[in-house]
């Protein structure tokens, strides 16, 4: 529903990656906000630019309109690591889009999600 109705709304997921371990928390509010705690280092993944990954959450969120928490705990090897990040983000991103029959109304105190 267009409404938000029934919607889980937060979702939060942790993802191992070998040595990775990457975290991701969502919440689709209306309210677009990036905390991105990644020491990640400069350079490229194969063809891939690193400082990439940052700014594609930080779009995904604003043009999303959600709340987006990347935290990555641990990790040495480049890869790993953004892979870890972008398996924990879809995990969070499945879990808070779920419908949760249990709920019948919007899921906020103020009766909407912002838009």
């Amino acid at each position: 529903r267009g409404d938000g109705r029934g919607l889980v709304r937060f979702g939060h997921a942790v993802a191992p990656m070998d040595e990775a371990l990457a975290e991701a928390a969502v919440d689709f509010s209306g309210r677009p906000f990036l905390h991105f705690d990644a020491d990640l280092p400069q350079g490229r993944v194969g063809e891939f630019d690193i400082e990439l990954t940052e700014e594609f959450l930080r779009a995904f969120s604003v043009n999303a309109r959600m709340t987006l928490h990347i935290v990555l705990r641990h990790g040495r090897n480049a890869h790993h690591c953004i892979e870890g990040i972008f398996k924990a983000f879809a995990r969070a991103m499945g879990k808070a889009l779920r419908q949760d029959p249990r709920v019948k109304d919007i899921p906020s105190t103020k009766g909407m999600l912002e838009t």
